[in-house]
């Protein structure tokens, strides 16, 4: 994904991807600003997202953790998200590449959201689980590119076929995976595999009374 990022920090206009917009697009200031800021927010946040992911990381530095999580959090809700959304209005494949776009933006802030309100909560379970749908989403743009090569090389589709359906595939499909390793126990596993130094989760009275 670096590799992906790196040519376009010399600010062209006239490379890779940029080529398929038009020069009233390339030329428009928002979309620039929109542009630059994503794909950079957008692929720090995937390293971040991983760290969060290592136990190790918050037994040995949990001080580190909180810190990479506040700048995974932040990063999402107030640029890459964002940012998203101003790209998603641009998009190539109209009408239902932009409305995927825009539903993955969404969809994004509001699951980073409550994964940020859940530890704000100390609800350890919830913040793990809604983390992994989070980092799903955050995922997308690496699901996107080899969805892309599947279909194209594996199932011969047209390239207007393949975009459109990678739009959605790419965080609709990763969402759906997060919740099936939810759903078996992943959040569990992370919890336990954090230590002792995550809060235990509190159950509501009425839901600890039912448990003798």
């Amino acid at each position: 994904m670096l590799s992906m990022v790196l040519p376009y920090l010399g600010f062209e206009k006239g490379i890779l991807f940029l080529t398929t917009k038009p020069a009233a697009v390339n030329d428009n200031p928002w979309f620039r600003v929109g542009f630059y800021v994503h794909i950079t927010s957008s692929w720090w946040v995937l390293v971040l997202g991983l760290l969060q992911l290592m136990p190790a990381l918050y037994r040995r530095w949990p001080r580190l953790h909180r810190l990479l999580g506040q700048m995974y959090v932040a990063s999402i809700l107030a640029l890459a998200a964002p940012s998203g959304l101003i790209l998603a209005a641009y998009a190539n494949g109209g009408l239902p590449a932009k409305v995927g776009f825009t539903l993955q933006c969404l969809v994004w802030w509001l699951v980073t959201w409550q994964a940020y309100r859940a530890a704000r909560q100390r609800r350890w379970l919830l913040h793990s689980e809604w983390m992994l749908r989070a980092y799903a989403v955050t995922l997308a743009a690496m699901s996107l590119r080899l969805e892309s090569y599947g279909l194209y090389y594996f199932f011969q589709t047209k390239p207007i076929e393949t975009y459109l359906t990678v739009v959605w595939l790419s965080w609709t499909g990763n969402l759906l995976l997060a919740e099936l390793l939810v759903q078996a126990g992943l959040g569990r596993w992370y919890l336990r595999a954090f230590g002792p130094r995550v809060a235990p989760v509190v159950l509501p009275p009425k839901a600890a009374a039912g448990t003798g």
